[in-house]
């Protein structure tokens, strides 16, 4: 039976590099500021062959109000209530504080099992903090240092001890297998408090990400594992991307390339806008940014109950997109309200076709009949007065479809007539608004290399 393990305590005691060490990735940002993880963040960690779930958490404080601090200490409590263990970490070095004694009470009260666990016990600096951790009543503390690794042993004895008493209170039922063909791979992207945390909670039927009225919350790309009507579906909410040259804080360009390996890792990429807003510069750039990564993209408008000049927005987005991205002509716009859940499921419904069409393949025979088609009614261009011939097409791979056309110059042909192509194929195959990959290639010239053939003695003497 897998368990699930979660990592919390103070803020800058340790937890997201202890986290990125159990997961043997790096998922969480880490940085020496306090209050760097705001979410919580799942993961899948081996520990010495070990496994289990572990969960990232914010930084513990002492706040119980309606303010960021208060609704991330909310989410914290989500986490150890649904946890197995619940790892306690503090800093050996700094010594124990008056936050890590609040928090082992309320641990103590919690009825968890909880581990102790002592960070940054590297050198003699920790051997004070390390003896005063008894007074928090929660016995000997497992010394460790995350960052280099030292102590993960007896962190493991302490796991695989909560892992084994779970095994004998009953073994965890096996999961049905997936007829779906895999995990979809959905990513929310858009600007800062367009409501993409907000969407996913929504979506889920819980409040699973922090959300609230201040700009840039989420700092963390989160992945939450979801079934949609017997689909299986990853969503990772993202940070707000900001025009680059506003981005100057680390944590904040942490925060950006994360999103950007959220980008690079997902199958379709809902592009969440604020229909009051409209579709910006950044918007477009962002939007460039998922076509250019050979992503499937679905516009969602946000905020659609609140909008009055309805007609007039869509127009205006409709018409930014075909004066500014025809290269993906046909891309799915969705109105939608992400507070009140209206026309969530044909978003979804989008997400879904835009990833059949992504996964499309054409058949050989017909796209050469297309060829030949097309080519007959507009030719391509001459050079030094002799026509570029395109004498074959096939599709090399989907996702995003890509396609290779062999052909006497591919280095002669303009990018007029590359366009002509992409669209021509969008609307005979029906491709719209997914990234089209065309590859022109040089086919080998069978007597390239050769040697001319020695003329007749008898020719040669005359």
């Amino acid at each position: 039976m897998t368990i699930t393990v979660a990592i919390i305590g103070r803020p800058n005691v340790g937890k997201s590099t202890l986290f990125n060490r159990l997961v043997g990735q790096r998922l969480a940002l880490v940085d020496d500021t306090p209050g760097v993880t705001r979410d919580r963040r799942e993961g899948e960690a081996n520990l010495f062959g070990l496994e289990f779930r572990a969960i990232d958490t914010a930084g513990l404080e002492e706040v119980f109000d309606a303010s960021l601090e208060g609704r991330m200490r909310a989410q914290t409590e989500r986490a150890v209530a649904d946890a197995d263990l619940a790892l306690l970490v503090i800093d050996a070095r700094a010594g124990i504080t008056a936050l890590d004694e609040h928090f082992a009470r309320w641990l103590r009260r919690s009825g968890k099992a909880v581990a102790l666990v002592a960070n940054k016990c590297e050198g003699r600096e920790s051997e004070a903090g390390l003896n005063d951790a008894y007074s928090l009543g929660l016995g000997q503390a497992i010394p460790i240092s995350a960052e280099h690794g030292l102590g993960m042993s007896d962190l493991y004895d302490a796991v695989a001890a909560v892992a084994s008493k779970a095994e004998e209170e009953g073994p965890e039922e096996p999961e049905e297998e997936d007829e779906t063909g895999g995990v979809l791979q959905l990513a929310v992207v858009g600007r800062p408090n367009v409501g993409k945390s907000t969407l996913i909670n929504k979506l889920l039927g819980e409040e699973r990400l922090l959300t609230g009225p201040e700009a840039g919350i989420t700092r963390d790309s989160i992945a939450v594992e979801w079934t949609y009507k017997g689909r299986p579906l990853r969503l990772v909410d993202t940070a707000g991307l900001r025009r680059k040259a506003r981005v100057v804080e680390k944590i904040e360009k942490l925060s950006t390339q994360d999103t950007l390996r959220a980008i690079r890792f997902a199958q379709v990429v809902v592009l969440l806008l604020d229909v009051e807003e409209g579709l910006e510069k950044q918007d477009l750039t962002i939007a460039r940014m998922v076509v250019e990564e050979g992503r499937a993209l679905v516009i969602g408008v946000n905020k659609w109950d609140s909008c009055r000049e309805r007609d007039a927005a869509l127009a205006g987005i409709h018409d930014r997109l075909l004066r500014s991205l025809p290269q993906t002509r046909g891309i799915p716009v969705v109105t939608l309200s992400a507070l009140q859940g209206h026309n969530i499921d044909a978003l979804l419904e989008a997400v879904f076709q835009a990833y059949d069409v992504w996964n499309r393949r054409v058949a050989t025979a017909d796209l050469n009949r297309w060829l030949e088609a097309v080519t007959s009614s507009h030719p391509p261009p001459a050079v030094n007065g002799r026509r570029v011939r395109l004498k074959y097409m096939t599709q090399a791979k989907a996702r995003p479809p890509t396609f290779a056309i062999f052909c006497s110059k591919p280095q002669e042909l303009p990018p007029s007539y590359l366009r002509y192509l992409e669209n021509g194929l969008r609307e005979a195959f029906d491709l719209p608004g997914t990234p089209i990959r065309i590859n022109f290639r040089k086919g080998e010239n069978p007597y390239a290399g050769r040697k001319k053939p020695k003329k007749d003695r008898k020719k040669r003497a005359k």
